[in-house]
């Protein structure tokens, strides 16, 4: 089975890299999007995520792997549309990837991150996965 791979978008104010590093595990709640929340309903076990810092920071800070499939948003009101998945960190990039490195890539132009600015829950393709982490490896700029 093919592994896929997504990009996820948190506020880091309401809920940071660091926070889910402490905790080893969490749900990813609060998606009321219905573009995010099918792509959410998409992933598998074993998939990976990017961990996109929003408003603050607006960067690739680190990998997720998503450990259960979604499953009803505890956070929502019962019998709403809304799901989580829950994620563990696999580890920090090395250096964080902007959103203003990955704007001015042409090889990343084509992301759902530059193409559906809004959405928080945003597929990857192999090959874009592959140039974000060839570009954690150094430093912007």
């Amino acid at each position: 089975m093919t592994k896929s791979y997504w990009l996820m978008k948190s506020e880091p104010d309401a809920y940071a890299w660091d926070q889910l590093v402490r905790e080893g595990s969490g749900i990813w709640d609060g998606v009321r999007n219905h573009t995010a929340k099918l792509n959410m309903m998409a992933m598998k076990a074993g998939d990976e995520a990017l961990f996109y810092h929003s408003n603050i920071g607006k960067e690739c800070v680190g990998i997720m792997k998503i450990t259960e499939e979604s499953f009803p948003d505890p956070t929502a009101k019962e019998g709403s549309p809304w799901v989580v998945v829950r994620v563990e960190p696999v580890r920090a990039l090395d250096h964080p990837v902007t959103l203003a490195a990955i704007k001015a890539d042409p090889k990343l132009a084509g992301m759902d991150l530059i193409r559906q600015s809004r959405l928080s829950v945003g597929r990857v393709t192999p090959a874009e996965w592959k140039h974000i982490l060839k570009k954690s490896e150094k430093p912007a700029g």
